[in-house]
């Protein structure tokens, strides 16, 4: 498995739109937390090593109704 997490910026009025549609339409999401600063979620994804990172946050998760914006951190299990 791969670990992503992707920050998103919403729509005025929709993170929690935005975090509901995550959590209910995405399998791979592990948790979804509000935030603060320029960005209005952060949500932490599992991946399988065969999926392509960049489709699927371009094709599945910026696609989510009220997303305005991502930035896709992925995460290197470095120290197990």
């Amino acid at each position: 498995m791969q670990k992503i997490f992707v920050f998103l910026k919403c729509d005025l009025g929709q993170a929690y739109d935005v975090a509901a549609a995550l959590v209910d339409g995405l399998e791979e999401v592990s948790e979804v937390d509000s935030i603060s600063g320029q960005y209005d979620l952060l949500a932490k994804f599992y991946l399988p090593r065969e999926i392509d990172v960049g489709r699927f946050v371009t094709e599945q998760v910026q696609t989510v109704k009220g997303v305005k914006d991502s930035f896709t951190l992925v995460a290197f299990n470095a120290f197990t």
